[in-house]
């Protein structure tokens, strides 16, 4: 039977992928492309499933809550809608599933009933009013395109589609079918034109757009396709499909209009259409249904092609499959389905079954289909036989594949002669198959000979630019010679390498040379290419040099590169190349780098400095350029190369020519010790010259080499100016003192007397008792150095010492006036110890005057008791109104000293300093220190001279006086021995003395501060308690008896009882906090403080009794109440609530609930709450009252409380009387507030159970259910359980635990019973069905596979397997596998426990199983099992398993005949396993014929091992057949000698022949002659005949005498060797006759010259000229005005 032209393919089974069934539908699955499909799982958990169809087994799974999701047609975009809640509105996001990233979100005014990706970045969206498109790209918002028209108004939106130019649109709607059909739905689609901004309605279920080229022009006409299906007024249905032409262009040859018939079968009347699909491969248009009919139709034609049902389940979608030219369809099993033609049975289905040639030809065509050879050779011979030559043309040009486009076809169109006036039917060829496309390799080869020769080169041009021609080497080879230009271009285009390279070397452009070759991956001979260009071109051959360096491995080696440039004395190409060579710097090409340098030193030395100077090349030998370096005068390149000291000293006294920067950034690298050397050269050599270059790397460098050694270095050679400059600079970073010490001296000896004076003033480093000494030494003819030192290191004695003696005292006067006059006092001192004349001194005290320090002149000139010769110039200076201390001080002691009236002065003089003053008088007179101290208030000072002197009187005048705390502090002191005495002085005299509140109060203070408490008590009750101003003064009362409290408790009461005047509150809360509790309570008391007084009593003395007589004293509210506050922290309830009641007090109501509670007191509670209520009206009240009645049995009050409005809540109270077991008081509760679920609690407590089920009726709730079901359970009341269970079995959570509950308590009967039940409830649920499917495998498996065959369909089988799996329940376990899909695992199940296999059954399990390992395991199943139904288990499976396998499995059981019918079933597959076992059973029956048959017929066996094995049979037949293998193996030789032992002489002689081996054919001759075998000889020669040599023979024959056998023979070679000489005759007749014809064809060209312009229009227009007609229908007014048809920059990308 012949393959149908659709192939119908399963790709994917989405319930495979682990998709639910339930969510295989329109509204939950999504195909937007051949890409992806996404599907919305709901249900407890929301989730969204994309299944790629790359991996279907793979799916990903994302929790996604959304009422529509569609992927993106080509990446992993997805894009959800979700409805706003409470609204009507949809909110839209776009996601990267990649990425995790959010792209865009929008949220829509109005519901979308429909959207798709109408292109990867573009979503198409409906909504009941309007159609928008929305963006992926940046941050747009969805933009309206158009209304939607009426006629879809009340449809349920199925499709959106958009043609490829995006200026059509379609939405195509479903809708209820006519009242006089209704099983058939309507069909309605708007058509939208964006340029016309108009919509048509139309009646259509499916429409697609595309594209068509139409014969003859230029662009392709847009095209849209749609299927109707209508009720017509007669009652009939129309079934048609449209397509049509969409926005026709001026010009163009219109599309027509096309219509054809879809017939639908009988059966299927009420299906239609829900998927159109164009496709743009094949051109054919795909039309699937709902019932699973597929229509497949020309596009071009709208011809019927095929039509077949396709899936047996109704399809929901479809999508193009645009890499297959398909489409793929989903039906509701879940299968995805892919339809697309099965390309070798296309073209003979139209052709054949069809019958219709010209659209087999047409689809062939369009599509690139094979199966066409045969029916477009015929055509194109006809044409051809028929003189049609525009019709053979246009044949040939339109051939599928173009297998007509051959040499032989141009042949035949050249040999055809011209017509006068009419074009040559080869250009007619060439014209059509222009319009076509684009001509091949021979033809264009052909075409541009022809051009060529009419001169019409620009013709090439214009076709090569617009790819009308095919390029070829051929063709390059050809234009060559006549524009190089152009076969350049060709030969790129034809990519041949070779004539490329030579042609770009030859124009000299090697840098697009190098790039072509890189582009190309070509490799030429650039060997060759250098050579030969080096001469010609040099830069050119560097260019090409470079890019062989580049390539890896590079063609050439460097150095012969490099030689080669060498040779011809191209030092600089050299040296750019190597150069380029060596940029990366490899130790490798350590030889080049020495090479490059060494020439350009030798030839161009500043080239070689220039690349030495950039650093890029650091392996080369060193030594050996550092001596061509200092040769070449290239002084600084050899020191920096030379790694010899004695080599840099030589080269280092160069300095004349070297930098001196360069040789000074090169000392650096050098080590300490060698650059000490060469600077020492440099010292050597010419130290004047070198200094200036000695003393700046000396600078530089003394951190590396080391200021010492480079001072003894300048040392060493006397260099003082040396020292000075390079110390100059070190001194100003140096710490160390010689540094500092030698430039000094340095600059001493050199005469830089500024320097010595400037360094000797600034530095901070040097020592200067060497410098004092040095300077004093070198005697400088000026002193300033020398002052400098002295005057900053305080030497002001030695200075003045050194000055005096050499006679320099304008120095010392400078000194004291200008330098620092502030030493002059010691300058005064060292000159009166030196016996200076005292006029000299006086006059240079006076000179300095007023800048003179008083203080220390006093000190020095008293020091040495000269004190008095101060007198004139103090009084100088008193008179001058002069307020120093310093003077007024010299001139008191000068009073003081000679006893003029001191106390007039110490009390009158307001500028001395008292301390100074008054510790001169200490030892003088101690009353005119004290006078002195007094004045300057110098507590210390005076209080330890009254110490000493005994003045304590004084002392506590003062003390009193100061009323400083700090003093106080300071006489009271702990360790101060004299404290006591001060003590009594101040209590007996100073405080008495005393009128000033102030002084009392710090002195009290200062007691206080000093924690002397006695003391304090004793100074109090001198002043408060023995009549005194201040006796009724409140604070000094508190501070008496609150320092009683502290010192003396014993004192307090009497206190409390002699004084009035003190803060009661405040001394009782005192008293309180140090315990004295008794006089607290006499304080308060006192004062008349109820409350405080009472706290007393009860929380410090403890004492209720009291409390409670104090309480019936006063009989105050407030003391009641503390007093109840007291009785209830006892826990004391009865008395706390009868205080509470006295204190009318409610505000503790929460302490006395929680304590009545906590003791267990609800009668006193009841009480209280009463009075309570009365004035509080909380919950919290009225809630534990109703407690509280239920807690005492009061029932009856609590009826009549909870009749009456309160706030109590009743659910609350009720639950804690449950908890407590007060089940009667919380029925009452539960009843009164409806709370039937703890009603039914409670009366299942109270063994009510029919009241509880009739309560929980009431309540409606699973755990008040559950809880009386168990209930019941316990109580053996099955009934009611039963009735309970029911209504909680429908809730699937609830049902294991039901479950459970019974078989725990082994209640299975019931069990069974109540599930039984439960199956018929209208809620019933997948899990009742399971469990019940589990507790039959468990408690009655003889119900089990009736109820699985019953309700197969509403049972959770993946659970229920696992169940039959431990119950051991095989044959209902395979059953669930089957019907679950798995069958695999059923067919594991059925191998493993025989009871469960049925042969039947079986072998319909074994070939839709997946897994291939299994049906081996099924063989072997069989062999062991069930043998005799082994070959029938094999006929189902054979086109599912390897043969080679199943031929080892039983050949390694040893049981290969068992399966004998199965092999030969099978051999027809020419496997090498089947043949070799067929062909082994043969041998072990013998049976030759067969044997024979079969290797004859299938040759795919292992020929030579079966030769051996019949070779040796005993049977002749196998030894023939031997033979006959040796000769199919070429084995001519053992295959002869074999027939010739078993006689078998015509196998021998056809094996001869069959060799065409003349030595063998000769031996088998040699052997019948010797076994004098005539007739053999003679059929020898006739089987033989052209192995044989004829003169051989005829000796032969002559010789034995067989002439007479061997006549037959020599007659066939006589006829022979005639008939190939009168062949040799005819050649050479008709080689004249083609010499000639080939002259008269030379003529004809001549006569033919310039016809080719036929081809083109009849006259070429003007350039902008418009024109029509002509080739391809071209009107471009200026496709041959570029000459040449050269492009620019085409080579700009090499």
């Amino acid at each position: 039977m012949a393959a149908p032209p659709v192939n119908v393919k399963e790709v994917v089974s989405l319930t495979s992928s682990g998709i639910n069934p339930q969510n295989i539908s329109f509204t939950n699955l999504t195909m937007e492309s051949e890409k992806f499909i996404c599907v919305r799982e709901t249900g407890a958990a929301n989730s969204v499933v994309i299944v790629d169809m790359a991996q279907p087994m793979t799916p990903m799974k994302r929790p996604i809550t959304a009422d529509s999701a569609l992927m993106n047609p080509t990446s992993k975009v997805i894009a959800l809608k979700a409805t706003v809640a409470g609204t009507a509105q949809d909110h839209l996001q776009i996601f990267n599933i990649d990425t995790k990233s959010k792209m865009k979100s929008h949220q829509m005014p109005e519901s979308v009933v429909h959207w798709r990706w109408i292109s990867p970045s573009l979503m198409g969206i409906v909504t009941n009013t309007t159609v928008y498109h929305w963006s992926l790209e940046g941050d747009s918002e969805p933009q309206k395109m158009f209304d939607r028209t009426g006629n879809l108004n009340g449809c349920q939106i199925i499709a959106y589609r958009a043609s490829q130019d995006m200026k059509w649109f379609s939405v195509v709607g479903i809708a209820a079918g006519d009242p006089s059909r209704p099983g058939l739905v309507k069909g309605k689609m708007q058509l939208f034109s964006k340029e016309l901004g108009r919509s048509q309605e139309l009646d259509a279920h499916a429409c697609a757009f595309s594209t068509h080229q139409v014969t003859g022009n230029s662009a392709k006409s847009q095209v849209i396709a749609f299927a109707q299906k209508t009720v017509m007024p007669d009652g009939n249905v129309a079934s048609k499909l449209h397509v049509i032409e969409l926005g026709a262009q001026a010009g163009q040859t219109p599309f027509q209009k096309r219509q054809a018939e879809l017939f639908f079968p009988p059966e299927f009347m009420d299906d239609f259409p829900v998927n159109m699909s164009i496709s743009e491969k094949y051109g054919v248009i795909y039309v699937v249904t709902k019932m699973g009919l597929l229509f497949v139709y020309d596009l071009e034609t709208a011809t019927a092609i095929y039509r077949n049902k396709v899936s047996n389940d109704p399809v929901f979608l479809a999508c193009d499959s645009p890499s297959t030219g398909g489409v793929y369809a989903v039906n509701r099993r879940g299968q995805v389905l892919l339809l697309n033609l099965n390309e070798p049975a296309v073209v003979p289905f139209i052709s054949g079954q069809l019958n219709n040639v010209n659209l087999a030809l047409q689809v062939a065509v369009r599509g690139g289909l094979p199966g066409a050879e045969s029916l477009v050779k015929p055509k194109f011979e006809q044409l051809f036989a028929a003189g049609d030559i525009k019709g053979a043309a246009e044949c040939a040009a339109d051939s599928p594949k173009g297998i007509l486009r051959n040499p032989e076809t141009i042949a035949r169109f050249k040999s055809i002669p011209g017509q006068p006036g009419a074009a040559p039917p080869l250009l007619q060829y060439f014209g059509i198959c222009l319009q076509r496309g684009t001509l091949n390799k021979i033809e264009g080869v052909e075409l541009a000979r022809l051009v060529l020769a009419q001169n019409k080169k620009q013709l090439l041009d214009t076709w090569m630019a617009e790819d009308k021609i095919e390029c070829s080497e051929e063709l390059g080879d050809l234009l060559q010679s006549v524009d190089a230009e152009m076969a350049l271009r060709v030969y790129i285009k034809a990519k041949a390498n070779t004539k490329v390279v030579a042609a770009l070397a030859a124009r000299g452009e090697f840098e697009k040379m190098g790039k072509y070759c890189e582009m190309a991956d070509y490799k030429p001979d650039y060997s060759y290419l250098l050579q030969s260009t080096l001469m010609s071109n040099p830069q050119g051959a560097v260019t090409i040099a470079l890019q062989v360096s580049k390539m890896n491995p590079p063609p050439l080696d460097y150095n012969t590169v490099a030689d080669l440039f060498l040779q011809r004395n191209m030092i600089r190409e050299a040296t750019s190349f190597l150069l380029d060579v060596l940029k990366e710097d490899r130790e490798d090409q350590a030889a080049m780098q020495t090479k490059v340098l060494e020439i350009n030193l030798v030839t161009f030395p500043n080239v070689a400095d220039a690349i030495l100077g950039q650093g890029k090349l650091t392996h080369y030998d060193r030594p050996r350029i550092a001596q061509l370096c200092e040769k070449a005068g290239l002084y600084m390149r050899a020191l920096e190369h030379y790694t010899e000291v004695s080599d840099l000293k030589r080269c280092c006294i160069n300095t004349h020519s070297i930098d001196p920067q360069a040789l000074l950034e090169w000392f650096g690298t050098l080590s300490m010790e060698w650059a000490l050397a060469c600077i020492k050269e440099l010292l050597v050599s010419n130290p004047r010259q070198n200094l200036q270059i000695i003393v700046n790397v000396c600078k530089e460098y003394t951190e590396q080499i080391g200021a010492d050694a480079i001072l003894k270095l300048l040392e060493e050679h006397n260099s003082s100016e040396g020292m000075f400059f390079y110390l100059g600079a070190l001194v100003a970073t140096s710490t160390e003192p010689d540094h500092h010490q030698k430039y000094i001296e340095a600059a001493a000896k050199t005469g830089q007397i500024k320097e010595v004076e400037r360094i000797t003033r600034e530095s901070e480093h040097y020592d200067p008792e060497k410098v004092k000494v040095f300077l004093m030494e070198a005697r400088l003819p000026d002193a300033r150095p020398l002052i400098n030192v002295c005057d900053r290191f305080d030497m002001v004695d030695d200075l003045t010492t050194f000055l005096y003696q050499n006679k320099m005292l304008r120095y010392i006067e400078g000194y004291v006036q200008k330098v620092n006059p502030s030493n002059a006092p010691v300058v005064v001192g060292a000159l009166l110890d030196l016996e200076c004349d005292e006029d000299f001194v006086q006059n240079l005290i006076l000179s300095v005057r007023s800048l003179l320090p008083v203080g220390p002149l006093v000190e020095q000139v008293s020091k040495r008791n000269r004190l008095k010769m101060l007198t004139p110039f103090l009084e100088n200076l008193v008179a001058e109104g002069s307020t120093n201390p310093d003077v007024h001080n010299a001139l008191g002691m000068i009073l003081i000293d000679s006893n003029t009236n001191p106390e007039h002065f110490l009390t009158t003089n307001e500028y001395y300093d008292s301390k100074v003053v008054g510790k001169y008088c200490e030892k003088r007179d101690p009353n005119l220190a004290c006078v002195a101290y007094k004045r300057g208030n110098c507590d210390i000072e005076l209080v330890e001279v009254t110490n000493k002197n005994s003045l304590f009187k004084l002392q506590s005048r003062y003390v009193v006086e100061r009323m400083d705390l700090e003093l106080w502090e300071h006489v009271l002191a702990d360790d101060n021995p004299h404290r006591r005495q001060l003590i009594d002085q101040v209590v007996s005299t100073a405080l008495p003395e005393s009128k000033n509140p102030e002084q009392v109060s710090v002195t009290v203070k200062a007691f206080m501060t000093a924690e002397m408490p006695q003391e304090l008590i004793e100074l109090l009750e001198k002043i408060v308690i023995q009549n005194s101003a201040f006796s009724n003064n409140p604070n000094l009362q508190n501070l008496l008896i609150l320092t009683a409290i502290k010192a003396d408790t014993t004192r307090v009461m009497d206190y409390i009882n002699r004084l009035d005047a003190f803060n009661g509150p405040e001394v009782g809360e005192i008293a309180v906090g140090n315990e004295l509790y008794e006089e607290a309570f006499a304080i308060f008391k006192k004062f008349d403080l109820h409350v405080d007084a009472m706290k007393v009593l009860l929380e410090n003395l403890e004492n209720l009794e009291r409390g409670e007589e104090y309480a019936n004293k006063v009989d105050l509210p407030e003391v009641w109440s503390q007093l109840a506050k007291a009785y209830l922290s006892q826990d004391l309830v009865s008395a706390a609530v009868a205080a509470y009641i006295k204190a009318k007090d409610t505000d503790d109501y929460l302490a006395v609930i929680d304590v009545a509670k906590r003791a267990d007191d609800f009668d006193s509670m009841v009480k209280y709450l009463v009075m309570v209520r009365k004035k509080v009206k909380e919950p919290k009240v009225d809630s534990e009252l109703v407690y509280a009645y239920a807690k005492t049995g009061q029932l009856a009050e609590l009826e009549e409380f909870i009749s009456q409005p309160n706030a109590t809540k009743l659910d609350n109270i009720g639950e804690r009387c449950f908890d407590e077991g007060l089940y009667e008081a919380a029925k009452v509760l539960f009843m009164t507030a409806s709370n039937w679920g703890r009603l039914a609690s409670t009366l299942v407590k109270l063994h009510k159970f029919s009241e509880a089920v009739d309560a929980a009726r009431k309540a409606n709730n699973t755990r008040t259910w559950k809880e009386i079901c168990f209930a019941c359970v316990d109580e053996a009341e099955f009934r009611l359980a039963q009735l309970c269970a029911l209504n909680i079995i429908v809730n699937a959570d609830e049902l294991e635990e039901i479950s459970e509950y019974y078989q725990v308590r082994g209640k299975y009967e019931e069990l069974l019973s109540l599930m039984e039940a439960g199956v018929g409830l209208e809620r019933a649920h997948m899990g009742i069905f399971t469990e019940l499917g589990i507790l039959y495998a468990k408690f009655k498996p003889e119900k089990l596979m009736e109820h699985l065959k019953l309700f197969s369909t509403r049972i959770n089988i993946p659970k229920l397997i696992r169940a039959c799996e431990e119950m051991h329940a095989w044959k209902e376990l395979s059953f669930l596998y089957i019907a679950y899909d798995e069958y695999d695992n059923a067919a594991g199940v059925m191998m493993t426990h025989p009871d469960a296999w049925e042969h039947v059954g079986f072998k319909d399990v074994c070939v839709k199983v997946a897994n291939l390992e299994i049906y081996y395991k099924a063989l072997e199943f069989y062999l062991v099992s069930h043998p005799t139904q082994l070959n029938d288990l094999l006929t189902v499976l054979t086109p599912r398993i390897d043969h080679s396998r199943v031929v080892a499995l039983m050949r390694k059981a040893d049981h290969l005949p068992l399966i004998k019918p199965y092999l030969q079933a099978v051999q027809n597959t020419n496997n090498v396993a089947i043949n070799d076992a067929v062909n082994e059973l043969c041998l072990e029956e013998e049976d030759f014929e067969s044997l024979r048959t079969s290797i004859d017929t299938y040759d795919n066996f292992d020929q030579m091992s079966l030769a051996n094995k019949c070779e040796k049979h005993e049977l002749l037949e196998f030894r023939r057949i031997a033979g006959f293998l040796y000769r199919k193996n070429a084995k001519w030789t053992k295959s002869v000698e074999l027939s010739k032992k078993d006689g078998l002489y015509k196998d021998a002689m056809e094996a001869a022949a069959q060799s065409g081996d003349k030595d063998i054919a000769g031996d088998l001759l040699q052997f019948f002659i010797q076994q004098e075998n005539k007739e053999c000889f003679a059929a020898m020669l006739y089987n033989c005949y052209d192995l044989l040599k004829p003169d051989e023979v005829l000796e032969i024959a002559w010789m034995k005498g067989l002439m007479e056998y061997a006549m037959p023979y020599m007659i066939q070679v006589m006829k022979d060797y005639t008939n190939k000489v009168d062949v040799l005759v005819e050649d050479k007749k008709d080689r004249t006759t083609e010499k000639a014809e080939q002259e008269k064809e030379k003529v004809e060209q001549q006569m033919n010259q310039n016809m080719y312009a036929q081809l083109l229009p009849a006259a070429l227009p003007a350039p902008g000229m418009e024109t029509t007609g002509g080739m391809n229908g071209m009107n471009n007014p200026g496709m041959y005005g570029q000459m040449g048809g050269v492009q620019p920059g085409m080579y700009g990308g090499y």
